[in-house]
């Protein structure tokens, strides 16, 4: 009797978050290599059909951020597909794309007038089912806004990626989950100069059903990379001994 009553809620929990858009992507793996950020997602796999938000209150963070989409874009493109990225002006230089294992062509860059219309953009972009994602970069996203989108991709199944360039961060959406991507100094390699692979401090501030988490992630031909905080205390440290001798 315990087992059956087990086994009711485990699936009613399931039930729930197929409710909710957190499901597999049919035919096509739920991991993009993340490792322990994934673990914080129900499930421990990164929700597909889904509408992520990236906020970032500086040039640099948006930077930041759309690196950090195109390392998981290029897991979530890795066999095939093609995917949109809509704007009002191209922060995005498309052969850098290459860095990430993308090639250029398989995004399709489009610039609209004014947010309005990259919203408008963006949600009939998510209706197609033929792409693999839509990335999207607007000022401030409203809830009933973000609902629309999230009602799109529960039908195409294609996963979304909201670039907000507002700093104001305490607004509710019906995103799957909120994220912060900040830049930190990569580590050089085999004490060369010049830079080494890059590098991000990944905070997961809101997930639906899930743990938020700070993490430090690096990115390199083999795909994301977990930096263990031992080894990253020890980097912080080597970096200021650095700068201190550099001041002497």
């Amino acid at each position: 009797m315990e087992n059956n009553k087990s086994t009711i809620v485990r699936e009613l929990q399931q039930d729930i978050l197929r409710w909710q858009g957190m499901t597999e992507r049919r035919g096509l793996q739920a991991k993009v290599g993340l490792g322990a950020v994934e673990r914080a997602f129900p499930n421990h796999v990164f929700p597909l059909a889904s509408i992520h938000e990236f906020v970032s209150a500086t040039a640099e963070d948006r930077a930041a951020s759309s690196g950090f989409i195109a390392g998981i874009l290029a897991k979530l493109m890795e066999t095939d597909g093609v995917c949109f990225w809509i704007s009002t002006a191209q922060i995005v230089y498309p052969p850098a794309m290459e860095l990430f294992g993308i090639s250029p062509d398989r995004i399709i860059f489009v610039h609209m007038g004014n947010e309005k219309e990259v919203l408008w953009a963006v949600e009939e972009a998510l209706k197609c089912k033929g792409l693999v994602a839509v990335v999207g970069e607007v000022y401030t996203l409203s809830f009933v806004e973000s609902r629309r989108l999230q009602l799109a991709v529960e039908q195409s199944q294609v996963t979304g990626f909201i670039l907000r360039r507002a700093a104001q961060t305490s607004g509710s959406t019906a995103c799957v989950a909120r994220w912060q991507i900040q830049s930190v100094p990569s580590k050089q390699l085999g004490g060369l100069p010049g830079l080494g692979f890059p590098r991000w401090e990944v905070s997961l501030m809101k997930v639906r059903n899930g743990h938020p988490g700070n993490w430090l992630v690096e990115w390199s031909p083999s795909g994301f990379q977990i930096i263990p905080v031992s080894y990253a205390q020890t980097t912080k440290e080597e970096l200021s001994q650095q700068t201190r001798q550099l001041g002497s």
